[in-house]
């Protein structure tokens, strides 16, 4: 199997979940202010190199729900820098999966370009690798934040998200390809 249609099978299922779990608790995300999804993410991603630093799990759940939770939460943190935090869960499902779709979309195009330029050399790295990249652009993401969104010569936040949201399907399809 290619790798956009690895992508695509791993979003599907990382779209399922959004979907399900927007049926069941609505779009309360919406007010999370974008530095709050930020530190969601670094909390599973720190989760995720606990497992793989401790090899063992308190929580009979593995990496995996985790890197969809990074995607997941990715996708809301870019929906809240276009659209600003809310006070209220007031934006509808079909609206929520929209934009869902439009910016996994945005993200499938910068992987193409990127493993393209790149010669998917992903494929050679340790899961762990990925990992720890992740953790580094939530670093940089928060410091982009802290410095109130300026940079001087860096992408910014949304790139970061973008980047996540890619890095994050890599290691889904690893651990796919490894039977987990």
């Amino acid at each position: 199997m290619k790798t956009d249609e690895q992508f695509d099978k791993e979003i599907a299922n990382c779209r399922d979940i959004f979907v399900k779990k927007t049926c069941d608790y609505g779009t309360a995300w919406r007010i999370m202010r974008p530095s709050s999804v930020t530190d969601q993410i670094y909390i599973k991603a720190n989760r995720i190199r606990g497992l793989e630093v401790n090899n063992q799990a308190m929580i009979d759940e593995g990496p995996r729900p985790e890197y969809i939770g990074l995607i997941n939460y990715s996708v809301m943190g870019l929906i809240q820098l276009e659209k600003g935090f809310s006070d209220t869960a007031d934006m509808d499902a079909t609206t929520a999966e929209n934009l869902y779709d439009s910016f996994l979309r945005q993200a499938k195009d910068l992987m193409i370009r990127k493993n393209h330029d790149y010669g998917e050399a992903w494929r050679m790295m340790r899961i762990q690798s990925i990992t720890d990249l992740i953790l580094m652009k939530i670093y940089r993401i928060k410091q982009i934040e802290d410095n109130g969104g300026k940079t001087t010569v860096s992408e910014g936040i949304s790139s970061g998200y973008f980047d996540i949201i890619n890095y994050a399907v890599f290691a889904l399809i690893k651990l796919t390809e490894k039977g987990q």
